[in-house]
């Protein structure tokens, strides 16, 4: 009994770490093309959304040539381990963002962006504000609460 009670306490101690470690977060980005989302693990599954260039996805789990991602809206597919690069990309998740020179509102605005664009992470991210680039060569700071991926 005593044996039985230590292999459960154990088992306990490895899913509770286990747990916390599924917590961190892991996001990658669409390579250079885009690329198939599926329902399944494997080409002949149902495919369920083309993803663009540089589209963040957070990794759930990933399994060799195939991870689990979710997406900017939630849903969760899967996608071929090999189509992810580890570039850092967000995607802006208000109707219109603004870019600032410094991290603060009363900074100067760089550039706006509307609802869906994918953003370059330029630096490390730190106190509610992520330095972007956009496509055309701008950096700002934008609020963290106005873009996923993070």
């Amino acid at each position: 009994m005593r044996a039985l009670r230590s292999a459960y306490a154990t088992a306990l101690i490895v899913m509770a770490g286990l747990g916390s470690a599924a917590q961190a977060a892991d996001y990658k980005s669409v390579g250079p093309g885009p690329a198939v989302l599926y329902d399944a693990p494997g080409l002949k599954s149902r495919k369920v959304f083309i993803a663009p260039a540089g589209m963040p996805l957070e990794v759930v789990i990933s399994n060799g040539d195939w991870s689990r991602v979710r997406d900017v809206t939630g849903d969760l597919s899967w996608i071929e381990s090999k189509a992810l690069q580890p570039k850092r990309t967000l995607i802006v998740e208000v109707p219109q963002a603004s870019a600032h020179s410094a991290a603060s509102e009363t900074s100067a605005v760089v550039y706006t962006a509307s609802k869906g664009v994918i953003l370059e992470l330029a630096e490390p991210i730190a106190s509610g504000w992520i330095k972007l680039r956009h496509r055309d060569g701008e950096t700002g700071f934008v609020k963290a609460s106005e873009v996923w991926g993070e």
